[in-house]
This record gives structure tokens, C-alpha cells and sequence, in this order.
């Protein structure tokens, strides 16, 4: 594989960093990780450059960016004194081992491309079906306090919870809130906003352990050895995570500010739209 020319590389972080501001900007406005909209561009982009085994790059690039957001949502929470902390450690105490199940799949030779692509297919319809079912209500006001009535989340509920969100975290590069939250708010009838912060503050901490055991390993580059930038720890590319993580932080607050400008069910009605274009571009690549 030859050199990616500088040129290239610039083009390749400026499409990074426009992505980031658009996933960043859904994160703040529908409370989603990012993830979403990170990996399938890391993973067009990825292969475009030639990179081998693109997959688990893209989904170590991901779950980086990912990272970025979710820490910013948790600082928010503290500051707003809305964190559920023993709830959320206990979330992401599974969920890392979820995340490491789900990592050892990640790597082995039985997922590969074809894999990736069904798998977060699946997860975008998936999601783009939950908006829409979402944007079709009309908003309904609640007292803070119903989240303090909301059930005990005891250590079974976050076991079942951990391990299916972390494992999807893991394959498709996603924070998973998306799995995780209607586990929560569905099955074990936890308030919808106490989900969100149980889930944020427990995929920063999944998030952080399977990140680390991704930036341990030995990937394989291309013939310039190296991935779309030359700043990489294991299968992370710090050089283009950098260049997405400023404009994500940068969109989520811009997110965040129009959240209370725009009516929430059209917003999720157009993030559905955008969930379901972005999967079946995705399935026309198989």
C-alpha cells in the first residue's frame, strides 16, 4: 500500500470534523452517545484509505469519540446534581464486561466486514423505528420526583443491562444508550430521564475499559504503516479522533442550546429519517 498523500489526509480529518459537529449536535439535542454517526463515517473512511481490517478501527475510533461525549454529559449532569452515581457504576461495572465479551468477537476472524455491516444495519433501523415511534407522541410533562419513585435498579436489572449493552457497544462501535435506556425504561420501568443518566455515566465507564484493551493491541497498517493519520495507540487513530473531538464537543453544546427551542418530536422524526438513510446506505456497500 503506498503513502496517503498529505492532501488526502487533510480532506479525510476536515470530513471528521464536519461529521463530529453533526454528531456531536444530535448528541446535545436528543441526548444520544454519537456513536451513531462516528463509526460508519470512521468505517467509509477507513476503507477508502486502504486500511486492513477496518472494522475494529472504526469502532475503536468510535467508541473514542464517544467517549468525548459521554464525559461531557456527565460533567452536565453533575453540575445539574441529576447524576445517579451508585446506579450508574454498578450499569457500567457490567457493562465493561459486556464490552470485553463482546471485544473478543470483535477480533476474532468469524466478524469481519460483512458482519459489521448487518449488525449496525440493525441497530440504525432499529433506531430510526424507536424515533419514530418517539416523534409521534406529543410531549408529556412529569414532576421531577418521579424519577426518586422509579424501582430499585438492583444488581440483576444492571447484569442484564451491562452485558447486552456492552457487547453491543463493542461490535458496532456505539456507546450504547441506544439499547440501553429502553432496557431500563421499558423492561424494568425506570423514569425515562433517570435511565438516561444511569446509562451516561455507565458507558463512560464500559466505554473507558474497552477502549483501553483496544489501544493495547497490535494492529495490523497499511504499507506506509500507518492508519489515516500517523498518531495511533493500538487500533485508536488519536490524530483523527482529535480532529472530531473539539467540533463534537463544540455541536453538542449547540445541540444542547437548541433543545429547548424546538419541539422534541420533530427533531426525533428527523433523526429517525436520518438513522434510516444512513443503514440502507450501508447495506447498499454488502
Amino acid at each position: 500500500m503506498e503513502n496517503i498523500d498529505s492532501g488526502v489526509i487533510i480532506n479525510l480529518l476536515t470530513v471528521l470534523a464536519i461529521a463530529a459537529a453533526v454528531a456531536g449536535f444530535m448528541a446535545g439535542l436528543l441526548g444520544v452517545g454519537g456513536g451513531i454517526i462516528f463509526t460508519p463515517v470512521f468505517f467509509f473512511l477507513f476503507e477508502q484509505a486502504g486500511i486492513p481490517k477496518a472494522v475494529p478501527w472504526a469502532v475503536a475510533s468510535g467508541l473514542m469519540c464517544t467517549w468525548i461525549t459521554s464525559l461531557a454529559s456527565v460533567v452536565r449532569q453533575y453540575n445539574q446534581q441529576h447524576l445517579f452515581i451508585k446506579e450508574g457504576l454498578l450499569l457500567g461495572f457490567f457493562g465493561a464486561l459486556g464490552i470485553s465479551l463482546g471485544k473478543w468477537v470483535l477480533l476474532s476472524p468469524y466478524y469481519s466486514r460483512t458482519e459489521f455491516i448487518i449488525v449496525f444495519s440493525s441497530l440504525l433501523f432499529y433506531s430510526a423505528v424507536l424515533m419514530f415511534m418517539r416523534g409521534r407522541k406529543t410531549e408529556i410533562h412529569t414532576e421531577a420526583t418521579a424519577e426518586e419513585r422509579s424501582p430499585l435498579f438492583n444488581p440483576k436489572q444492571a447484569s442484564v443491562t451491562g452485558i447486552i449493552g456492552g457487547g453491543i457497544a463493542s461490535l458496532a462501535g456505539v456507546g450504547g444508550g441506544g439499547t440501553m435506556v429502553p432496557i431500563m425504561n421499558l423492561f424494568f420501568k425506570q423514569h425515562f430521564r433517570k435511565a438516561v443518566s444511569i446509562s451516561h455515566l455507565g458507558m463512560l465507564m464500559m466505554i473507558s475499559v474497552g477502549v483501553l484493551q483496544l489501544m493495547a493491541e497490535q494492529p495490523e497498517l497499511n504499507g506506509s504503516g500507518q492508519s489515516l493519520t500517523q498518531w495511533t495507540l493500538g487500533y485508536v487513530d488519536l490524530g483523527a479522533v482529535n480532529s472530531m473531538g473539539w467540533t463534537a464537543l463544540i455541536g453538542a453544546y449547540g445541540g444542547a442550546w437548541l433543545n429547548h427551542k424546538v419541539p422534541r418530536h420533530y427533531l426525533q422524526l428527523g433523526f429517525g429519517l436520518l438513522a434510516l438513510i444512513m443503514g440502507t446506505r450501508l447495506l447498499l456497500t454488502l
